[in-house]
């Protein structure tokens, strides 16, 4: 790959053509040539990192209940790959179930995949996933591979003073009472700083091109979430965005490959 590509990450896995959140899913962007992959994670009840978009299992599981009432044991046995069957042409994932953080870090210990790994909490949770997610990083040796993301900035500000070394990225997402401006630019910058992350994970409609230069301008790398038009790949080397976080990465990864014309090595 040429150093002004992005790289090619699957959302929630390829999501498009797999469960999202699952080792199928995971296994599946790897095979269509993603450079790595994406995922949420939330603690159990028992204060286990587990990978899971939503607090509820309403929409994958197709049950109720919230993941945090249930142990990651209890998780690790519910259906969330069925719901998923009837867009994928009959195929069927009723074999997925809710992985743990330390699964999926097993799951790619046999390649150099790049992991963004998601934490979804509240504040007040902050410590305890930040605590979580940096213990097992350390125990897999992932830290060369791992950036640790947020919503939540305080989170990612804990996990930087648990353990200095992880890389993080701070996500913006657009909200419709605050139009996207050169001011608003400059306070994504600040908070960025205020809570130490390296990197900035744009929503795409925040990824203006004067936006990324502002980010990279003041020591930030950019990733930007979620696009499957392949017109972000030629505009993404030339803004040298880092990576591309897609729901079918296979498809970015083929445009990617007749884009740019690669460098011998």
């Amino acid at each position: 790959m040429d150093s002004n590509e992005p790289l090619i990450l699957g959302h929630r896995g390829a999501s498009a053509v797999a469960p999202e959140n699952t080792l199928a899913a995971f296994s599946q962007a790897i095979q269509d040539g993603a450079d790595g992959i994406e995922f949420d994670v939330r603690l159990s009840s028992d204060g286990v990192a587990v990978v899971i978009h939503d607090d509820t299992l309403k929409r994958t599981g197709l049950i109720s209940g919230s993941v945090s009432a249930l142990t990651a044991a209890q998780l690790q046995q519910i259906d969330v790959g069925s719901w998923f069957t009837k867009r994928a042409g009959g195929q069927t994932f009723a074999t997925e179930t809710i992985p743990t953080l330390a699964a999926v870090f097993d799951l790619f210990a046999s390649n150099n995949a790049v992991l963004y790994v998601e934490m979804k909490c509240a504040e007040v949770q902050a410590h305890a996933l930040a605590e979580a997610v940096v213990r097992q990083i350390d125990e897999h040796q992932m830290r060369e591979r791992v950036v640790v993301e947020s919503f939540a900035l305080p989170a990612i500000a804990e996990v930087k003073r648990i353990e200095s070394r992880v890389r993080t990225a701070a996500l913006f997402e657009p909200k419709l009472s605050k139009p996207v401006s050169t001011l608003r630019t400059q306070t994504i910058l600040k908070l960025a700083r205020q809570h130490h992350a390296d990197e900035i994970a744009f929503h795409h409609t925040l990824a203006r091109t004067k936006a990324v230069q502002a980010a990279k301008d003041a020591g930030f790398e950019v990733v930007v979430w979620t696009v499957d038009d392949v017109a972000w790949i030629e505009r993404a080397c030339a803004s040298g965005i880092k990576a591309l976080i897609s729901n079918n990465p296979r498809v970015m990864v083929e445009a990617r490959s007749g884009t740019v014309q690669i460098s011998a090595r």
